[in-house]
């Protein structure tokens, strides 16, 4: 078990898998908090309520650790994915089947539809036609799927069937992705998406030390440090992320979740995000400027051929900040 307690609208607790999942008539049934195309995703997300995490610094805590939502079916599930395929602009190949390849295309300045110019951080790779407008600013609509905020990857036969049904009525025009902490992708669990067809994971690698991992988290590491292998054995599409957390995770445990990474492949996108306060750790600080740069730099003594930072709102604040980060890490190392 998890550290997935989740408080019900009485105010009782229950476990996320008992709390926001049932089966009924034949399907599964889950707590869908909204579904959207997110950015800088550039994908359909499908927010979903109560987790088997109970992260001190979550951003979704109003909805991972509390129940919040509507419960919806898994047929229902997939035709919303059906009528979201009127609406891409992007038909990505199944290898940038990843949040990492979206800053690829876009950096979402929306410059291009509301000045009629590319702004500072444009790649130049689409055109205004394809960058529209949805309820988190501007971008392009990818052909991609993903599950994401709360997260029950344990509870895999769900998410086994709700990848077959979308699959089906998509006519396998969409890709599926998993953003998750890892826990519960157990090999059988991978055997069983694997064959359901889901296609990609956004593996968020908290704390690399267990004692780090259980204070932030709640629960052990000990399997997700081996899923970068086991995730890439089974031909699944992967990126990683760890977040720096002053204090909490630095340099040091980045390195050596990005060794992890290397080992399974050198070719996996890797993201070092910047943390900022939110929820029980609101008075923890942010990251610095300079500690970014340097757990990138370390990161790529490793060898890893893909990395980018995030969240560098977080800390870059002035211009200056910002042409010092691109004249370090270049616009391609900026998420």
């Amino acid at each position: 078990m998890g550290s997935c307690l989740v408080e019900l609208p009485n105010g009782t607790k229950k476990p996320a898998c008992q709390a926001t999942l049932k089966r009924e008539s034949g399907q599964y049934y889950r707590v869908i908090t909204g579904i959207q195309l997110s950015r800088p995703e550039d994908y359909l997300s499908i927010y979903q309520s109560g987790c088997n995490h109970s992260c001190l610094k979550c951003h979704s805590y109003y909805f991972s650790q509390k129940f919040y939502g509507k419960w919806m079916s898994t047929d229902e599930i997939a035709d919303i994915c059906r009528r979201y395929l009127e609406l891409i602009t992007v038909w990505e190949p199944r290898e940038r089947a990843t949040m990492w390849h979206a800053t690829d295309l876009c950096h979402h300045c929306g410059y291009c539809k509301l000045r009629g110019m590319r702004g500072p951080l444009c790649p130049g790779k689409l055109s205004p036609e394809q960058v529209v407008l949805s309820v988190q600013g501007f971008g392009p609509a990818r052909n991609i799927v993903a599950f994401t905020g709360g997260d029950i990857a344990c509870c895999a036969d769900f998410y086994a069937e709700v990848t077959e049904k979308i699959k089906d009525i998509c006519q396998n025009k969409l890709y599926v992705l998993l953003e998750t902490n890892g826990y519960g992708l157990t090999p059988e669990n991978l055997d069983l998406l694997a064959s359901a067809g889901l296609d990609s994971f956004w593996l968020d690698i908290k704390a690399y030390y267990e004692e780090t991992y259980k204070k932030l988290c709640g629960t052990t590491n000990k399997w997700i440090l081996e899923l970068p292998k086991e995730i890439i054995d089974r031909g699944f599409v992967l990126e990683v992320l760890t977040l720096y957390i002053p204090g909490w995770v630095e340099t040091d445990q980045i390195v050596k979740i990005a060794e992890i990474v290397y080992e399974a492949d050198p070719n996996i996108p890797f993201t070092i995000l910047a943390f900022f306060p939110i929820y029980r750790m609101s008075d923890n600080r942010p990251p610095t400027l300079m500690e970014m740069l340097n757990a990138y730099s370390e990161v790529k003594k490793i060898g890893l051929k893909n990395v980018k930072l995030g969240n560098c709102n977080v800390f870059c604040k002035t211009k200056e900040d910002w042409s010092f980060l691109i004249s370090t890490v270049g616009r391609e190392g900026i998420g």
